[in-house]
């Protein structure tokens, strides 16, 4: 006797329908061995016969797409990436997508397990927030022409779609700001090496330096690893200079933490005792004593970009591809040493 059809179809459905084992249709929803083209033919007719929707890969087999979108980011690198993420959920849900988020841990090795993980689940494309390393999983995805766009950290590849905010005119506007208050000795905590971010806030600080009449000194830079325990030990480093900086240009928030905390632990004043500049901004920035002169980054922006720019590739995959950088914000306030 039949076993009776359930009101939603499964896989022991789809098997019965086609006349194959429910291991075989399981290799063909995941893809997990290799079928032959007939028994594959089979299985999808019954799957849109049928309407089975038990997962998003195997609506993917019939439809050509599982309306996901793969985010591979690190989630304690920077808070910044917690609203960066929000923005991207937003953009895609708007537009009907659905957004799998795996955390990279920002290390090279972890970022190519999960990415090849998102694309195991099939998703339409995949955003990422390069971890530090070689870059070699961002040639395995434009090698096998995977639709990927780059956020935040990107590369001079011509052959990507990026988007991210300027760093190198706006970190030179930070420094320039602490000249013009009269700093001779400008220090800088640096970000994370490695990172096309890190790199172009420096050259951007370089940059401000030159342009206010003021020479480069190795000493007065100390890298902060993008880390709040690194930007306090940085400042210690600093401040241990026979002659320290008067000012000081930190390149991430999470640096910024770190800097606030040794300041108070020395018993040194934000504003009066070391002027400081930060860039990147926070929902604290305005509410800490005194309220921090940051540079903002458009992070909604960049989310809505990051998304249109997937959804753009997925609907012409032959587009030339698109690096958009995006002006962040001066918002200033007294940190700065400014009454």
């Amino acid at each position: 006797m039949p076993r009776p059809r359930s009101a939603r179809p499964t896989q022991r459905d789809i098997a019965e329908m086609a006349g194959v084992s429910i291991t075989t249709v399981s290799h063909v929803v995941n893809g997990t061995r290799a079928v032959a083209e007939e028994t594959k033919a089979a299985v999808l007719r019954a799957i849109e016969t049928t309407g089975y929707t038990g997962d998003a890969i195997a609506r993917s087999l019939v439809t050509g797409g599982t309306r996901s979108i793969g985010m591979a980011i690190s989630l304690v690198a920077n808070p910044y990436f917690a609203a960066l993420m929000h923005a991207i959920e937003r953009e895609a849900s708007a537009n009907g997508y659905t957004v799998l988020l795996a955390d990279t841990h920002d290390t090279a090795g972890t970022e190519r397990d999960v990415v090849r993980a998102l694309r195991s689940r099939r998703v339409d494309g995949l955003l990422i927030t390069p971890a530090p390393g070689d870059g070699s999983v961002l040639g395995e995805l434009v090698s096998l022409d995977v639709p990927t766009v780059l956020m935040d950290r990107l590369t001079t590849r011509t052959d990507i779609d990026q988007v991210g905010s300027e760093n190198i005119q706006a970190t030179s506007a930070l420094t320039a700001h602490l000249a013009s208050l009269g700093h001779r000795r400008i220090g800088m905590i640096s970000g994370a090496p490695g990172l096309t971010t890190s790199d172009e806030r420096v050259l951007g600080y370089r940059l401000g330096l030159g342009r206010s009449g003021l020479s480069w000194s190795q000493d007065l830079v100390a890298c902060g690893h993008s880390s709040r325990d690194g930007g306090g030990l940085a400042l210690s480093t600093l401040l241990a200079l026979p002659d320290p900086p008067t000012a000081l240009v930190v390149a991430n928030d999470s640096m910024m933490v770190g800097v606030l905390h040794e300041a108070r632990r020395r018993g040194l004043r934000i504003g009066e005792d070391l002027p400081v500049v930060v860039y990147d901004d926070v929902e604290w920035a305005d509410l800490v004593d005194p309220p921090l002169t940051t540079m903002a980054q458009p992070i909604d922006e960049i989310g809505r970009r990051a998304v249109q720019l997937l959804l753009a590739r997925l609907a012409d995959p032959g587009r030339p591809a698109e690096t958009v950088r995006l002006p962040p914000t001066l918002r200033h306030r007294a940190s700065c040493g400014c009454a």
